[in-house]
């Protein structure tokens, strides 16, 4: 089964929120019997240490037991964003536009389903990257993973 990250993040917001942290996004990849994986990404303006992450990893838990969200075994992992950092919202594509950026559609465009190039922002439903000298709309709602590529 496979779990809707959006309804996952409205339910650890508050806690995560409570804390003093950013909640970034939650991705569940289900791993058949064995279970799934459900990363958190947190941030705050001072970075996140591993007792940032212990902190909230104890109060997501506390959520997670209680509403019991996703069904049977799964790990809890969670984690800063990292310099890749994955692009979950609307908010996220504003945010770090002039960004270089990597991205992966569900389904192919133009028989091409990755992507990377200089994030320049929403327009009208879609994301705009700038790809070898011209603009390239993606549609957002086809967007199955998008991550900033670090610059050094």
């Amino acid at each position: 089964m496979r779990q809707d990250p959006l309804q996952l993040s409205e339910l650890l917001e508050p806690a995560v929120r409570s804390l003093g942290y950013e909640l970034v996004g939650v991705e569940f990849r289900s791993g058949g019997e064995g279970g799934g994986l459900l990363r958190v990404y947190i941030d705050s303006e001072q970075g996140i240490t591993a007792d940032d992450c212990q902190t909230v990893s104890y109060q997501v838990s506390g959520v997670l037991d209680v509403e019991d969200p996703i069904p049977g075994h799964y790990t809890l992992e969670v984690s800063s964003p990292g310099y890749d950092r994955l692009l979950f919202t609307q908010q996220d594509y504003e945010r770090f536009a002039g960004s270089l950026v990597k991205v992966r559609l569900g389904f192919p465009l133009d028989g091409r389903r990755r992507f990377k190039g200089r994030l320049q922002g929403l327009e009208g439903g879609n994301v705009v990257i700038e790809q070898d000298g011209a603009p390239v709309s993606l549609p957002l709602d086809q967007i199955e993973q998008a991550r900033l590529v670090p610059e050094y």
